[in-house]
């Protein structure tokens, strides 16, 4: 790439390479602080509800940051050409596939403005020559604005690589229009997907953490979908680590034992399933509450390979994040948030079979006297007591089930 400005003397290249090396060692922490706020800066509500593809753009976020740091390591200062590796460029197609156009250089200026504050800390703190912090500085903001420019050209470009090759984006972007609310009629849809939708759908989405384990994820596509017996799949490609996929049958409760099956053999892969509903409309709902099954379980960092949204929609409206919900689960249990596990079970078991004590040692296999005992001493424990609140109890005791270390781990 042609150089737009003289090199940095030896001295201002030294201080470069010091300050990248040590900031090379807190990207994560870096990457947190623009990440979410230059996702928000893309203006694009799709992008923002597929938890999936939040985190392909947290990993393009990061290999721009260390991108930009290793070059300047090498050589201080100097133009930094963008890197669009293959993990990036298999985002960018998926992006493509579904209709999806983020405003990437709106994204930048956000992620750049956050960026900038954060190395003129740096400088600051390790820079005390004045002469020496302003070559620095000066250097430095030309090389980061023109590695911002240079990116957005370079995702640009390869959107339209992308585009160019992808024989089934239509498809795939009139099924993203379908999920997002886009006004379309049923006819026009099955025309287009031939799949029927004047029935009960039951939405899923399937995805890995690792990238390196999609033939997993192709596999479980494959079992769930075959063993869906008497019911018609549609599967989408949504991204490089996740499938869309909508069951779609007569009747409007599906028996998904055979995807919990699947999923407790499938190494890596964790299934959301939505709500079943009917016609367009429940097609599109039900796809949306499994996107925001996902979404939880993601945010909370759950290891669930199975979580259906019914099971989990007050724990979503009360958990947005992580450290909102350690606080109501700590707030609310006291101390038998960090108790034996089977006194939060017995209690839970006893609030969701009415108060019964009966019904709940036959749920959990135990002599009632055993399953009294055991709510007795968990509600002794608890900050909140049963009978005074519930609800509140109940959905602290199901976050806990959700996310057994959320109390022992403190968020930075």
């Amino acid at each position: 790439m042609d150089e737009l400005w003289p090199p940095p003397s030896r001295e201002v290249a030294d201080a470069i390479r010091s300050l990248c090396q040590r900031l090379l060692t807190e990207t994560d922490a870096l990457v947190d602080t623009f990440a979410r706020p230059s996702l928000v800066a893309q203006n694009d509500p799709a992008l923002l509800a597929d938890a999936s593809l939040v985190e392909e753009d947290w990993e393009l976020n990061r290999s721009d940051l260390v991108q930009w740091l290793t070059a300047n390591v090498q050589q201080p200062g100097r133009r930094v050409e963008p890197y669009v590796g293959p993990r990036a460029m298999a985002y960018i197609n998926d992006l493509v596939s579904r209709g999806i156009a983020p405003d990437f250089a709106g994204a930048w200026r956000v992620a750049l403005g956050i960026g900038w504050r954060r190395w003129l800390e740096e400088c600051v703190a390790r820079c005390a020559d004045p002469d020496l912090l302003v070559g620095v500085l000066d250097v430095t903001a030309q090389s980061m604005v023109q590695y911002a420019l240079d990116s957005v050209a370079a995702l640009r470009q390869a959107g339209l690589t992308a585009a160019a090759g992808n024989a089934d984006a239509e498809g795939i972007a009139l099924i993203q229009l379908i999920a997002s609310g886009a006004p379309m009629t049923e006819d026009l849809a099955e025309g287009r997907l031939r799949y029927r939708m004047a029935r009960w759908h039951t939405g899923l989405v399937l995805w890995i953490d690792d990238p390196q384990q999609v033939d997993a994820l192709d596999e479980a596509t494959l079992a769930v979908r075959s063993a869906a017996t008497g019911r018609t799949a549609l599967v989408a490609r949504a991204s490089a680590t996740s499938r869309w996929i909508w069951l779609s049958g007569a009747g409007a409760v599906p028996d998904l034992h055979h995807v919990e099956q699947v999923m407790a053999t499938a190494d890596g892969v964790r299934v959301a399933v939505g709500r079943p509903g009917h016609g367009l409309q429940g097609f599109r709902t039900s796809h949306q509450d499994a996107l925001a099954a996902q979404a939880l379980v993601i945010r909370l960092g759950s290891d669930r390979r199975f979580t259906a949204y019914a099971d989990v929609e007050l724990i979503d409206a009360l958990t947005k994040d992580r450290a909102g919900a350690r606080r109501f689960v700590i707030n609310t249990l006291g101390s038998l948030a960090e108790a034996d596990t089977a006194l939060r079970e017995a209690l839970l078991t006893y609030v969701q079979c009415g108060f019964n004590a009966t019904r709940a040692a036959a749920h959990l296999y135990a002599h009632r006297n055993t399953v009294e005992r055991r709510v007795s001493r968990a509600n002794e424990l608890s900050a909140v007591k049963v009978e005074d609140n519930p609800t509140h109890v109940a959905a602290a005791l199901l976050v806990l089930d959700i996310v057994p270390d959320i109390v022992a781990t403190n968020p930075s």
